[in-house]
């Protein structure tokens, strides 16, 4: 884990939100079509308006879009999540306070502790699959752009989603 700031919160913490990615990408417009209602906890808007995340994030997490509810977190805090990102953290709990049915992050370490809690989780890639799969998107062409972000990715995990698109780009062969 990285030293935080005296502000007690990784300077680069916006990084770990799909949404600040999609944003970078301009591809956050397929979410109300795939998922209907997005919630993001009070403490991502906070880690994307960061005077260090790139300007586009800061100005879209200014001027929110209407499908995006913005809620706090009610649950108790939990010490289990104390080593995660404050926005990691409490999106974890507004999964569990309100019952989504899915949590958005990339983040390896928050992704596991969601699904060690029983909880669904998808990241950026697997958005970006989602919405090519429902014809939102060229998975290829978004993956150039996300590729000039700051987004890593192993080959290794890479690889199944590139060769899924490869399986849809195929001409299938017509039924007789």
């Amino acid at each position: 884990m990285r030293p935080r700031g005296s502000s007690g919160f990784d300077d680069r913490s916006y990084q770990h939100t799909p949404l600040n990615y999609l944003v970078l990408i301009d591809a956050v417009r397929v979410l109300p079509g795939l998922f209907g209602r997005v919630l993001v906890p009070e403490a991502v808007m906070v880690e994307l308006g960061h005077p260090k995340a790139p300007e586009r994030v800061r100005s879209w997490s200014a001027n929110p879009p209407s499908w995006l509810e913005v809620l706090a977190v009610t649950l108790p805090a939990d010490p289990a999540l104390s080593v995660l990102e404050a926005g990691e953290r409490d999106a974890i709990l507004l999964v569990e306070q309100v019952g989504a049915d899915l949590l958005l992050v990339d983040e390896r370490a928050a992704s596991g502790e969601a699904k060690h809690r029983g909880l669904s989780t998808m990241g950026t890639l697997g958005v970006l699959e989602t919405a090519a799969v429902n014809g939102l998107i060229d998975f290829s062409e978004e993956l150039g752009r996300l590729r000039q972000t700051s987004f890593h990715v192993s080959s290794e995990v890479l690889a199944p989603f590139l060769e899924r698109d490869s399986q849809r780009r195929e001409p299938t062969e017509p039924e007789s």
